[in-house]
């Protein structure tokens, strides 16, 4: 491949961010720089067909998808800025927890997790840009396994089981693996990237190598089995971050209007019940803008739910004490789970098969990532490959447990970026991972599937501005921690296995603060240091619960429309009534791409004919 247009200036800039003289606070400076010119709009119409509050992963395909209808308008509201050229850098997605392409939420303080983080605070990153959170992810696509899907519609969601579900994703997926796959789990002409990464690590041909020899198969986790190890397949286009606005927002459709820095403070909502536009600020201009159609939620899982409530619609109690109108008296912010597992399972080895910034960041591969989008710096955050396996608590075919491994651990990049976007105390960070910086490693990070804790968000005062509370409830349930368990036992077996021996794989036994009253590696110790390091893996889902109308904790409808609010929808991950298997993008996507079709079915099929 011939050198890239810009690559002299984007090799000059990765030598500065690898010295430490680029200042991570400017790194969104430079995120205006995007090579795929999304148009933009500075001020909006004052009406429009449709109105889409978020430009993430479930906005933005919303957005693509209702445009193509040429008769309807649509205004696409997204309170942060473009994504630019430092987020299409897979290794360094860990870098941009510094700078305002994140939210920066954090959770309340943690009773039974977070206690080897600053204050028992977890960071709880989300994206603020266009592309929301997929301009910040660690791009892994999973779909999710049948079983989730066709419980959603046991549940009383209709066309959401496995079979209504599937030509959504297949619909999205443009995928570039040259595995034989099972073409008709997968889809090639659709507008998201899917592919391996270009570089794998020595080490991480172990993992898979151990996979096999435990008698797993090697296979394709988005097919019809996902029990098994497999790389990642990612969001990734030849190397690059395939994020949801350069997948979905990078055409130019003259009935479709993008603003960027727009925050939305309020749904308009009138004496009916019925939501006819947004209240939004854009650059300090304070703005009404009309919907004749829908206003559509796609904020995600923290920022719908808020402005619902913010709205008036959520739980009467909560809004009454701020003073809040209550329109709709609804279970908002409720039913928030999250994907939880365990940091701290690191392991040396003797050779340089694994990556630390001392190998990664040379003047070499800095250039070869410029020419070509290859080595190293095209894996995304160190993460390769993993996983999915059942422990002893299993109850039926699902998997109820991953590994996730990442050719490093949070000492690889020196101290930089990783573990401060974490949360990790110094004294814990200073006590177990400064002895080994820049030492060779890699890791498994267990975690826990189907979750039982969970918690809630709730408004912290009417003021928008104000960060909502944050309440993860982790680690709560016993269970949860059983399960991570499991996976540290299994990931020590792992690198026993004579694949990893060659390398002289070994566990880093520094025993966490806190926990240095258990015998290292017994089973007591595990459980101390999963809730002083746990891993949040940034998938919350459930605050606007999907459900048919006899549920009572229920938000949204099986047509994703707000119960008791006509012309109201929310397309995001907020609906998901449970957690599925694996990462959720995927499904976010499929969900924007599925509530196209339903909105579209809407406002095309005569009236007589429809079904409310």
């Amino acid at each position: 491949m011939g050198m890239r247009p810009g690559a002299i200036i984007f090799l000059l800039l990765l030598i500065k961010l690898s010295a430490g003289t680029l200042n991570l606070d400017l790194l969104a400076s430079y995120g205006l720089w995007d090579s795929w010119h999304i148009r933009t709009v500075p001020v909006p119409q004052a009406k429009y067909d449709f109105i889409i509050v978020g430009a993430g992963s479930g906005g933005s395909t919303l957005a693509n998808r209702l445009s193509e209808n040429p008769n309807w308008r649509i205004l696409l509201l997204e309170a942060g800025k473009p994504e630019g050229i430092f987020n299409q850098v897979p290794l360094i997605v860990s870098f941009f927890q510094h700078t305002d392409y994140n939210w920066g939420y954090k959770l309340e303080p943690q009773d039974n997790a977070c206690l080897g983080m600053e204050n028992r605070v977890c960071p709880w990153p989300r994206g603020k840009a266009l592309g929301g959170s997929s301009t910040i992810n660690y791009m892994i696509h999973t779909r999710g396994n049948r079983l989730d899907y066709d419980h959603w519609a046991h549940l009383g969601n209709y066309g959401w089981s496995y079979e209504d579900v599937l030509p959504y994703f297949k619909k999205s997926e443009k995928l570039r693996i040259s595995d034989s796959y099972n073409a008709s789990y997968h889809g090639t002409t659709g507008k998201l990237s899917v592919e391996h990464a270009p570089y794998h690590t020595p080490i991480s041909r172990a993992f898979l190598e151990t996979g096999r020899l435990m008698g797993y198969n090697i296979l394709d986790y988005n097919g019809p089995e996902q029990v098994g190890f497999s790389y990642l397949q990612l969001n990734m286009d030849r190397g690059a971050r395939c994020s949801a606005s350069k997948a979905y927002l990078s055409f130019n459709p003259s009935n479709l209007d993008i603003i960027t820095e727009a925050m939305v403070t309020k749904v308009l909502i009138d004496s009916k019940n019925r939501a006819y536009g947004v209240k939004v600020a854009i650059k300090n201009m304070n703005y009404k803008i009309l919907a004749a159609k829908e206003v559509i939620l796609s904020a995600g899982t923290i920022d719908s739910a808020k402005l619902l409530m913010l709205s008036g619609i959520g739980p009467r109690e909560h809004l009454e004490e701020l003073g809040i109108n209550v329109l709709k008296d609804a279970k908002v912010g409720y039913n928030m789970y999250e994907h939880v597992g365990f940091l701290g399972l690191t392991f040396l080895v003797n050779d340089s098969v694994s990556l630390t910034a001392n190998t990664i960041f040379q003047l070499e591969e800095m250039w070869r990532y410029a020419i070509d989008r290859s080595g190293p710096i095209s894996i995304p955050g160190g993460a390769e490959a993993l996983a999915f396996l059942h422990t002893k608590y299993s109850t039926d075919s699902r998997p109820d447990l991953e590994l996730l491994f990442v050719g490093g651990s949070l000492n690889s990049d020196g101290d930089v970026a990783i573990r401060k976007g974490l949360g990790i105390s110094d004294n814990l960070y200073n006590a177990v991972y400064k002895p080994i910086e820049n030492v060779n490693t890699w890791s498994i990070w267990p975690i826990v599937q189907r979750p039982r804790s969970h918690g809630r968000i709730k408004l912290r005062c009417a003021d928008p501005s104000v960060p909502p509370i944050l309440d993860a409830n982790l680690l709560d349930d016993p269970y949860d921690i059983e399960i991570i368990l499991e996976g540290i036992k299994k990931g020590m077996e792992i690198s026993q296995a004579e694949p990893f021996q060659r390398y002289n794989s070994r566990i880093h036994d520094i025993p966490i603060p806190g926990c240095s009253g258990f015998m290292f590696a017994s089973d007591d110790y595990w459980r101390c240091a999963i809730r002083h390091l746990p891993s949040l893996m940034d998938h919350q889902i459930g605050t606007v619960k999907m459900g048919p109308a006899s549920d009572p904790s229920a938000v949204v409808d099986p047509e994703l429309r707000v119960y008791g609010v006509d012309g109201l929808r929310v397309v995001d991950a907020s609906i998901m009534p449970t957690m599925p298997v694996g990462h959720i993008n995927a499904g976010i996507y499929m969900i924007g791409e599925k509530a196209a079709d339903m909105i579209k079915r809407t406002w095309t099929t005569p009236k007589s004919h429809r079904c409310f």
